[in-house]
């Protein structure tokens, strides 16, 4: 009986650990921790891709490619990935064949795991393959609640369409960190097309929607939830506002109250032409049990200003960034029941840069400091 596609692949990744350099005895760890260059890296990822019960994302596929392409990436104390500028021209060009053959397996790992639609059939429907965010599934298949803050009444006022006496009223001018509740909706339902996915202001909840999967946007100024689970979950990183009402007098920032990064974190905002631009906003993502349902599971995407909310939505919704940043919490975390990242989130030119979880300069405080 001929192989499924996906073992394939794995027998592959296999063979370059343990054949490719046959005179070596490579482990997974080694292998992992020269991928991905991060001390937290482990070996169940790799073996996860050997035995074909996962399929890696193109990023390490590419990986692969550049470590296997050269002797030199295992030369020295430890393995290590080459940057592309240090390869040879001969290095470059077995890269580049490798990544031919290794991207060609994986294309049909992917192809054979995906249910064909049938050749003729009686109602024509396009099929979507579904979305991978492991953090953003929800296979219990329970509702989750997206709550946001409503809008000042002072900035309401600001938009003509917020006035709900107006012809041309729109509802969702009421709600703050629409860009992230947007862009967090749609992926929500993109990789839970069966689950329903609503979306409140903090201030409209009804007894059964805190019992949901819930999902805060904002920070405690204005999203009354979010400071209340600061002050329920005693979390070790504390977002601290002082007058909020009063522009002139109102500043804020992410404070860690333990560990070895102890410390106040603010955004940086520069003055240009008389006007504050925000050049970097400090943002925190929180994941674990929802305190009023331990079944249920509580998010909280939170930015001193509303562009690190967004950022903080972005590390794994972007598709450019996703996978790297869920990698990075499978093998950082490693299946702790709650845990949390404060980020900074760069901002170039008006646009949101989604953090990259894996660069150590992204990463201000993680939580729990040691998962083990």
């Amino acid at each position: 009986m001929p192989r499924h596609p996906s073992e394939d692949l794995a027998l592959h990744l296999r063979a370059l650990r343990e054949e490719h350099w046959p005179d070596l005895q490579l482990t997974q760890t080694q292998l992992a921790k020269a991928l991905s260059g991060d001390r937290s890296a482990s070996s169940p990822l790799i073996s996860a891709w050997e035995n074909g019960s996962r399929i890696p994302p193109p990023t390490r596929i590419e990986a692969y490619a550049s470590f296997f392409a050269t002797r030199r990436s295992v030369e020295g104390s430890e393995p290590r990935l080459l940057r592309d500028d240090e390869l040879t021209d001969d290095e470059k060009r077995i890269r580049q064949r490798l990544l031919d053959e290794l991207s060609a397996l994986r294309s049909a790992a992917l192809a054979a795991t995906t249910t064909p639609t049938p050749a003729r059939p009686v109602n024509p429907v396009h099929t979507v393959p579904p979305v991978s965010s492991p953090t953003w599934s929800f296979p219990d298949g329970n509702t989750v609640t997206i709550v946001c803050a409503p809008l000042s009444e002072e900035l309401q006022r600001l938009m003509p369409y917020a006035d709900p006496q107006a012809p041309d009223y729109i509802e969702l001018y009421q709600y703050a960190d629409l860009d992230a509740l947007v862009e967090l909706h749609g992926h929500i339902r993109a990789v839970n097309p069966q689950v329903q996915v609503h979306f409140k202001l903090s201030t409209d909840l009804v007894g059964d929607d805190y019992t949901t999967h819930l999902v805060l946007l904002g920070g405690v100024d204005w999203n009354n939830l979010t400071a209340e689970m600061q002050d329920i979950l005693d979390l070790p990183v504390q977002q601290v506002s002082t007058d909020p009402d009063n522009a002139e007098n109102w500043d804020a920032w992410f404070e860690i109250m333990t560990g070895k990064d102890r410390g106040e974190y603010k955004p940086r905002v520069e003055q240009v032409h008389g006007r504050s631009v925000l050049r970097e906003d400090i943002a925190y993502f929180y994941r674990g049990p929802n305190p009023f349902n331990a079944k249920r599971s509580l998010t909280i995407c939170n930015g001193m200003y509303g562009r690190g909310v967004y950022g903080a939505v972005r590390a794994l919704t972007d598709v450019r960034f996703r996978d790297r940043n869920e990698e990075y919490i499978q093998t950082r975390f490693k299946g702790a029941p709650a845990f949390s990242v404060l980020m900074r989130v760069r901002i170039l030119q008006g646009k949101v840069m989604t953090p990259d979880w894996n660069r150590d300069f992204t990463r201000l405080h993680e939580w729990p400091e040691d998962p083990e």
